[in-house]
């Protein structure tokens, strides 16, 4: 490699290591070009993206670039620490990864019969090519070979996170419906004790990081909430209001599979040059809970017509509409799911529309199953952003949310953060 391109890539590497804590999400940084970020867990795009270290399983990342132009696209994984943040770890590349960074994505191939032109792209890993060493965190950065050679503070095309997990410590979790807020109404609270098994605990409060999670949901996580109970052999958490949520509502769905007639909560289907456009039914605020199976705000990328569905199937517009009857008090309204890559995607805010009286947006999509969920943003008392139901969709005690905890915990004396423990429970 000639020196010119180490030392761009050194000096790359170190441009990109002061980042905000804590959020885990994927993210795109120019969505007119990049679309349909997914990671696949083991074949199936509902799982999270969670490994665990040595095992056969796989992660698939799978995106595409709109267009026919191809472009020599480059991958670079590294670990960073349990907040999401690179600084705070004293590791090198070798320690955690096995293989070569910056390669390019030889596995592509172009749409075909579709009328918005696109490359897809996969990255496969582990593989012989990519492997762990370490547990915990990591970061996988697809970037623009031309676009970084040009400059070294060349901004990533995308950002998709995954976790490595070890056997390490053990975790048991309850849901309960009586909280210390209300019974059976519009919370639930979780409660859990963490046991160290046979893992060198001293210090639990320095040693040990905790993140709990709502349906993988990154703006109402409980990040780092210190124990009330420490014994010589684990720590427990109960009735701690930090670890009461509120309860949400199902998530609502939609399909597009058949781009030639309404699918799944499809009003109508429609063509206007260029696009195809779909309309979801109206939605109106949650008054009282219906029992709908979904699958928490997940989504899956498939059509009915064609085999090859990753190169074969449609992108089009799909239009939301709130039916409110006048304009909530409070903030803004997102349409939401796992398929925004983060809570507050600017395309897919609301806006209202005085005449009919009702919220509407829009989102440009891949054919696919989707699950949604209206959320209005306002802030926690940390003053970070955080998504509302309780005007929108509705609180009720009775849903079925996905409950995940994280256990990182870091030695005296350690470099990195280790990953000892996932664990999920649905609430019903």
């Amino acid at each position: 490699m000639p020196a010119r391109k180490i030392s761009y890539i050194i000096i790359l590497i170190l441009s990109l290591c002061c980042r905000a804590a804590y959020p885990q999400q994927n993210f795109v940084t120019d969505p007119s070009r990049i679309r349909s970020l997914q990671l696949i867990t083991d074949g199936d795009p509902l799982l999270p993206p969670v490994i665990r270290l040595g095992s056969h399983k796989q992660i698939e990342l799978n995106f595409d670039e709109m267009g026919h132009n191809y472009h020599r696209l480059l991958y670079l994984f590294r670990h960073v620490g349990f907040d999401w943040n690179d600084e705070g770890e004293s590791l090198f590349e070798s320690d955690y990864f096995k293989g070569v960074n910056l390669q390019p994505l030889d596995d592509y191939d172009i749409s075909f019969n579709t009328t918005q032109l696109y490359t897809h792209y996969r990255l496969l890993f582990p593989s012989p090519d990519i492997q762990f060493l370490l547990s915990g965190n990591y970061r996988l950065e697809i970037f623009d070979e031309q676009e970084l050679e040009a400059s070294r503070d060349a901004a990533p095309l995308l950002r998709a996170e995954f976790c490595v997990v070890e056997t390490g410590m053990s975790v048991s979790v309850q849901v309960s419906t009586n909280t210390d807020i209300d019974f059976n109404a519009n919370h639930q609270q979780l409660t859990y004790a963490v046991s160290y098994g046979s893992l060198s605990v001293t210090d639990p409060l320095r040693q040990l990081h905790t993140i709990v999670k709502q349906n993988r949901r990154d703006d109402n996580a409980v990040r780092d909430l210190q124990p009330n109970i420490v014994k010589a052999n684990g720590i427990e958490f109960t009735h701690r209001k930090e670890l009461i949520f509120p309860a949400g509502n199902e998530f609502h769905k939609f399909e597009t599979i058949d781009m030639h007639r309404p699918n799944l909560n499809i009003d109508n289907l429609r063509w206007y040059e260029p696009f195809y456009h779909f309309t979801v039914f109206p939605d109106r605020p949650g008054r009282n809970y219906v029992y709908d199976q979904d699958a928490n705000g997940g989504f899956i990328l498939r059509n009915a017509e064609y085999d090859d569905e990753e190169l074969t199937s449609e992108y089009a517009w799909v239009h939301f509409i709130l039916q409110t009857g006048e304009p909530l008090p409070g903030g803004d309204i997102y349409v939401c799911g796992a398929w925004t890559n983060g809570t507050w995607d600017p395309q897919c805010l609301m806006s209202w529309n005085e005449e009919l009286r009702e919220y509407e947006g829009s989102a440009y999509l891949k054919q696919g199953y989707y699950n949604y969920q209206y959320r209005q943003l306002s802030t926690s008392s940390t003053g970070e952003a955080l998504g509302s139901t309780a005007l929108t969709d509705g609180d009720f005690c009775q849903t079925e949310n996905e409950y995940s905890i994280y256990i990182y915990y870091r030695p005296l004396g350690g470099r990195y953060d280790r990953l000892v423990n996932y664990s999920a429970i649905n609430s019903n």
